[in-house]
């Protein structure tokens, strides 16, 4: 990932993004205690913004925060952002920590001003061969914490899995938990077995993914069948297809999972499909209003 643009935004000002200072009692460096977002930015135009939203506040709602913006509020903190980076294609972060109070203690909740923070950073492009090499993955047992479902800043568990496939230089560790899929580190999974996708339904163990629900509607433009049903490990590694998804990676094909390959050790037919027609749908959205 590239370095961030220079102007972030911190609790109501733009900013140098090296000029930007949180308190130290910060909840959120304290203990993770906040929640984030990361949302596209295609040709100036924020993609799934209210999805994103939703999501944040759902989050917030789980660690018994409110949401301390307006729709309206974000929407204008977005577009300073975008503004200032001068590019139309990048990707926002933006997250929301329960804030600084005087001494480190763990309960009660305080109700403190929230801190929150945003920077803009240019789209990462996906690697150059792609369309004909797909990814390389490994698998490791899902050691993340049992509420999932919550998009938190407390990524320990997350960036020491993914770390896992640093080490085997593949893209990213799939996750499974008593003999089933759950995610990977950073993304959704899809797996195409009997000629339709499947992914695991959301529940606690999942991220409700926002690009999820995009490969979920594409899929089914695109005419390719999928349904939400476990997965188990024996399909995974039987699978005809893999593919992983984010909001910084759109939909990707895996090619080769712990060094074995996937189907035909390249990317499918029904990938490819998808991956158009996510390419066509965001063409379709250029200039329309956000």
């Amino acid at each position: 990932m590239a370095d961030p643009f220079p102007t972030c935004y911190l609790n109501g000002e733009y900013l140098p993004i090296e000029a930007a200072r949180i308190s130290p009692l910060d909840r959120g460096f304290l203990f993770g205690d906040g929640a984030y977002e990361v949302m596209p930015v295609y040709g100036g135009r924020p993609f799934r913004l209210a999805a994103h939203c939703a999501r944040l506040a759902r989050s917030l709602a789980a660690l018994r925060m409110d949401d301390p913006l307006t729709p309206g509020q974000w929407r204008e903190m977005f577009a300073g952002l975008i503004a200032a980076a001068g590019s139309d294609d990048l990707y926002l972060y933006w997250q929301v920590t329960r804030g600084a109070e005087s001494a480190r203690a763990h309960a009660p909740l305080p109700q403190i001003p929230r801190t929150v923070f945003a920077f803009a950073a240019p789209w990462p492009a996906p690697p150059a061969d792609l369309a004909e090499r797909g990814v390389a993955c490994v698998t490791a047992a899902d050691t993340r914490w049992s509420r999932c479902d919550i998009k938190s800043t407390a990524l320990l568990a997350n960036v020491l899995l993914r770390q896992l496939a640093v080490d085997a230089a593949a893209a990213e560790t799939l996750l499974l938990r008593d003999g089933r899929l759950t995610d990977a580190s950073a993304s959704a999974v899809h797996v195409v077995f009997g000629g339709e996708v499947l992914t695991p339904p959301n529940s606690h163990e999942i991220l409700p993914s926002t690009t999820r629900a995009v490969i979920e509607e594409l899929s089914s433009r695109a005419g390719v069948p999928w349904r939400a049903a476990p997965v188990s490990e024996a399909q995974l590694r039987g699978a005809e297809e893999i593919w992983i998804s984010a909001a910084t990676r759109e939909v990707q094909p895996v090619t080769r999972l712990d060094g074995q390959p996937v189907g035909t050790g390249r990317p499918g037919a029904l990938w490819r499909r998808v991956h158009d027609t996510f390419q066509q749908w965001k063409r379709e959205l250029q200039g329309t209003p956000w």
